[in-house]
């Protein structure tokens, strides 16, 4: 009796843990090259954004519902809600709500061709990021499908956020 009353509190705790607390995620892809690559595997904190907005950053885990599919996509946040983004010449500019001046958005992950006009995708129009929605863009900005294709995405959308590459080992890195 007491190997059953272990099992089930194990099993208990382990549905619970992997419905609203950690789950992994296979990246599929480039669109996050080079920071990630096909194959890699990421833990993904589900609670993080129960109990704080996302922040500009985040490497994020996203629902895509497109028509009868469904799949999860991974992502870079770059702007929050009420701020106005514009992209021009790879370079993306930010314009915090209530504020005047737009500043350069400082990403010491891109690669360096993703910073050569022409190789980093389309331009973003100047666009503010609607209420309980932030903008996401991958890494690799010329390959990459996000809000540039998609729009905003609302908050309710996210899965969570990526904090660590566990597998393979040689790719191991908190992000």
């Amino acid at each position: 009796m007491d190997w059953v009353v272990v099992v089930t509190v194990a099993l208990l705790v382990a549905f619970v843990v992997r419905g609203f607390v950690l789950a992994h995620f296979v990246v599929d892809g480039q669109s996050m090259a080079t920071t990630l690559d096909t194959g890699d595997r990421v833990f993904v904190n589900k609670l993080s954004y129960r109990l704080h907005d996302p922040n500009r950053g985040d490497v994020v885990v996203l629902h895509q519902m497109t028509n009868t599919t469904e799949r999860d996509l991974i992502k870079r946040v770059v702007a929050l809600p009420g701020e106005t983004i514009e992209m021009t010449g790879c370079v993306v500019r930010i314009t915090q709500a209530n504020v005047a001046t737009s500043q350069v958005l400082d990403e010491p992950y891109l690669n360096e061709r993703d910073r050569i006009p022409g190789q980093c995708g389309a331009d973003i129009p100047s666009q503010v990021v609607p209420d309980n929605s932030v903008f996401v863009l991958g890494d690799n900005r010329g390959g990459s499908q996000d809000s540039r294709n998609l729009g905003a995405i609302n908050e309710d959308d996210l899965v969570g956020r990526a904090f660590v590459v566990f597998w393979p080992r040689s790719d191991w890195q908190w992000l």
